[in-house]
């Protein structure tokens, strides 16, 4: 990876459903079920099923609330094993997720000299092996705490969703003596409009139906990758 230090212009890019098509709910799965005997997964995804349910109300009630809960899921689970599963997992699962056009968009960007930001509210660990595979220069993500070995299931940071990206992002910016009003910004969802309107060059990804009218009120960019 170059040197961030070097590069005062920077593309932000959210990660769930603007880079790739998944969510932290999908992860987490594919991380359980494979610590589960093959012959139990079945058994285990069944269990799982209503909780889903409880979970898609919450995140219309607060996303922020949402991530905080969901992460407990993680607790008692084995963080080096699990650390160690999201490579195998981005390998066989999430790099075929990943939308071309996204590739080069990134590239184009990297190519113009621009410094390269992944800012999400999916985990660091999960996270990564996306960002090595597009020589991404910085990562921004939440973390779970760790003891004894174990993650406890709570996050060391408040969750990285809706406003608190753009806080993130003017901090950044702030560090790395950064105009916002020259980066770029990629984001999907409405929860990502805080980081969007915080930039000079919003770009709108795969919108649903408001953030696409936002976006053509507003005369922001549009894409929409297969």
């Amino acid at each position: 990876m170059s040197d961030p230090n070097a590069k005062k212009t920077v593309a932000f890019f959210d990660v769930d459903g603007t880079l790739l098509q998944s969510t932290i709910v999908h992860y987490y799965i594919w991380m359980r079920s494979t610590q589960v005997p093959r012959l139990l997964r079945l058994v285990w995804l069944v269990g799982f099923l209503p909780k889903i349910v409880y979970y898609l109300i919450l995140d219309r009630i607060s996303r922020t609330r949402f991530n905080q809960v969901f992460y407990r899921n993680y607790r008692g689970m084995d963080a080096a094993e699990v650390k160690a599963l999201s490579v195998e997992m981005f390998e066989t699962y999430l790099r075929p997720k990943i939308f071309s056009e996204a590739v080069s968009e990134i590239q184009e960007h990297q190519q113009q000299g621009m410094m390269t930001v992944l800012v999400t509210g999916s985990l660091d660990f999960i996270v990564q092996p996306i960002a090595d595979y597009l020589s991404v220069d910085v990562v921004l993500a939440p973390q779970l705490h760790e003891q004894g070995g174990r993650f406890t299931g709570e996050l060391t940071t408040p969750p990285l969703i809706g406003e608190r990206k753009a806080e993130v992002m003017r901090e950044f910016a702030t560090q790395h003596e950064i105009s916002l009003k020259d980066c770029y910004a990629y984001g999907d969802s409405q929860s990502d409009l805080p980081m969007l309107e915080c930039v000079g060059n919003p770009v709108v990804v795969n919108p649903g139906k408001a953030l696409r009218q936002k976006a053509l009120d507003s005369g922001w960019e549009l894409h929409e990758w297969l």
